[in-house]
């Protein structure tokens, strides 16, 4: 998934703020608080949240290019 995600980052630069964390080696306080916050329990989750901070979509597992960009497509 990372060259998938890594091109979304690529392309839609300015467009979109596209955070990606590796769990690994992340901070685990920090990751144990964005999984809490979005509910994550496996890896890889993609959350969609909107510029108001709703929570529009969240995919859990491997995704498309093409569904990537369907969702981020819909966020206002």
């Amino acid at each position: 998934m990372k060259p998938v995600v890594d091109g979304l980052v690529k392309k839609y630069a300015g467009r979109y703020d596209i955070r990606v964390m590796n769990t690994s080696s992340a901070d685990p306080q920090v990751v144990g608080a964005l999984a809490q916050k979005y509910r994550i329990q496996y890896v890889p989750t993609f959350v969609f949240v909107a510029s108001n901070g709703a929570v529009s979509r969240t995919i859990v597992g491997a995704a498309s290019v093409a569904q990537l960009e369907a969702e981020l497509a819909k966020l206002k």
